[in-house]
């Protein structure tokens, strides 16, 4: 069975940890079962649903001497940026809490599973992924004595049907936070930086909120953690997959700002 996570690391340099959990395509065929689109079907939902090349993008991060998280299965399989208990996750509204039974634009993905189905998932894939993230935060904790969380993802520049903003107008740039654990210094550089480069920058619009392991959610503020978003279009053909021409151009940009990040946290 293919690893849950990656960790990409030499020996850390700086407490800068990459969380990456949308990034794969990879489904295990076990799972692959339990969908029921097609073949076809499927491939255009990973299209709409994955945050493609994310880990290439912001790989300045491991560059640098920082940690990268990497979730090496679809968001399909489980989401580990959900609450385990749908009760605790508002897009579980939109069948879409750890264990997706809806797609991009709600239609049937997998039926609803089982309580056995659902607890093989479950331990499986999604507590081992927070058992590794957890190890990873806590180490950086004792080496550091603190711990910043960049929460790495990407976005479609039209809403889908799923999603609970539905504003057309988008920016290239989205920013996330935590009320107590993003620091306004983290949002102050980061909105400093979009704008003097000419970067249409949002916060928390159209996703809100960024990663924060539970064990530490509103408890240990040694962890700072902030959400980037870049929108798709700067980077990829939206109906393909592919990258655009300017990709590296784009990376260069979001190296520009993680280190700007990185400048004014610590």
């Amino acid at each position: 069975m293919k690893s849950f996570t990656k960790i990409s690391k030499g020996v850390p340099k700086i407490s800068v940890l990459a969380h990456l959990p949308h990034g794969s395509v990879f489904i295990p065929k076990d799972v692959r079962k339990s969908i029921v689109l097609s073949d076809a079907d499927l491939a255009r939902e990973l299209i709409l649903m994955t945050d493609r090349y994310t880990p290439e993008l912001f790989e300045c991060i491991t560059a640098s001497g920082g940690l990268s998280i990497i979730n090496n299965h679809s968001r399909l399989v489980v989401d580990p940026e959900r609450f385990e208990n749908d009760e605790d996750e508002i897009m579980s509204s939109r069948g879409m809490g750890s264990i997706y039974t809806k797609t991009a634009h709600q239609q049937v993905l997998r039926k609803d599973p089982t309580a056995e189905e659902r607890e093989a998932l479950l331990s499986t894939y999604f507590r081992p992924y927070h058992t590794a993230l957890d190890n990873e935060v806590q180490k950086m904790l004792e080496q550091f004595g603190r711990c910043l969380i960049i929460d790495c993802h990407s976005f479609p520049s039209k809403p889908l049907p799923y999603e609970l903003d539905q504003s057309a107008n988008r920016p290239d740039i989205c920013i996330g936070t935590d009320p107590v654990h993003t620091p306004t210094e983290l949002i102050s550089s980061t909105m400093h930086f979009c704008e003097a480069n000419r970067i249409s920058v949002a916060l928390d619009k159209p996703f809100r909120g960024t990663y924060v392991p539970l064990k530490y959610l509103g408890r240990d503020k040694r962890i700072s953690s902030i959400m980037i978003e870049v929108n798709r279009s700067l980077y990829m053909d939206e109906e393909t997959g592919n990258k655009l021409d300017c990709f590296p151009q784009t990376k260069a940009m979001l190296g520009g700002l993680i280190k700007e990040v990185w400048n004014s946290c610590y």
